[in-house]
């Protein structure tokens, strides 16, 4: 009997409007914008360097499980730069140059809704962007905070998905066994999470693109993860 459900967050309950395929794309122009904005006394060859160190954190270049504070990587980032400056302005600057809009699907308020009415342990268990302040990723999607009754992260459970260990601090929490929660996710990474921790999978494929990841079921909206859940998930 399914007691909890956990919700990855980018692409299954929100997304973020006219973003780039990839976040790789945003970390030159952000880091000149930082050099810009705080009149930093940098050169084209340092703030290069420092570009190169942010990349080799991200996960699409070396896939890891093991998940850094913004403080850890901007540090490293920041380490050669011979001048004056507060880590956090550079932390701040480099997300505001991004300028993200968040857009909240319209089932996943309705859903998260129901669940919480049903009866489930609504959770999710969401990566956070490389670099980012966990509070800066809540902020985009703060509507749906309180529809959740724990909320972990890659920077709060210090491990990135494919680690199962997101899923063990819920189930440890509540007390809970692998087969009396499910996952739901958009990603390779959040089949293979809930694989390993042996649990029940659902790919949410909004785009209709119908990849095979292992997943035990696939929707493509929360209206239909909600049917397959009530009824089949019993």
């Amino acid at each position: 009997m399914i007691k909890a459900v956990v919700f990855d967050v980018g692409r299954t309950l929100m997304e973020y409007i006219d973003m780039p395929n990839t976040w790789l794309d945003y970390y030159g122009p952000a880091l000149h914008h930082v050099r810009e904005v705080l009149n930093l006394p940098i050169s084209d060859e340092e703030l290069e360097k420092s570009i190169e160190i942010y990349r080799s954190y991200s996960p699409q270049i070396k896939p890891r499980e093991k998940d850094f504070t913004p403080e850890e990587i901007f540090s490293d980032v920041t380490k050669d730069w011979n001048c004056d400056f507060n880590l956090s302005d550079v932390i701040r600057e480099f997300f505001a140059h991004m300028n993200l809009k968040p857009y909240i699907y319209p089932d996943s308020v309705p859903i998260l809704k129901k669940l919480r009415e049903d009866g489930y342990i609504v959770c999710t268990l969401t990566d956070v962007a490389t670099g980012m302040p966990d509070e800066l990723h809540k902020s985009y999607f703060a509507e749906l905070l309180p529809y959740f009754d724990m909320y972990v992260s890659s920077i709060t459970c210090g491990y990135r998905k494919s680690s199962p260990k997101g899923l063990e601090i819920i189930a440890e929490h509540y007390n809970l066994l692998p087969d009396e929660m499910v996952m739901i996710g958009d990603e390779p990474k959040d089949i293979l999470t809930a694989k390993r921790f042996d649990c029940p999978s659902i790919l949410i494929d909004r785009a209709g693109e119908k990849p095979d990841f292992g997943q035990e079921y696939s929707v493509s909206n929360l209206n239909e993860f909600y049917k397959i859940l009530r009824e089949e998930l019993k």
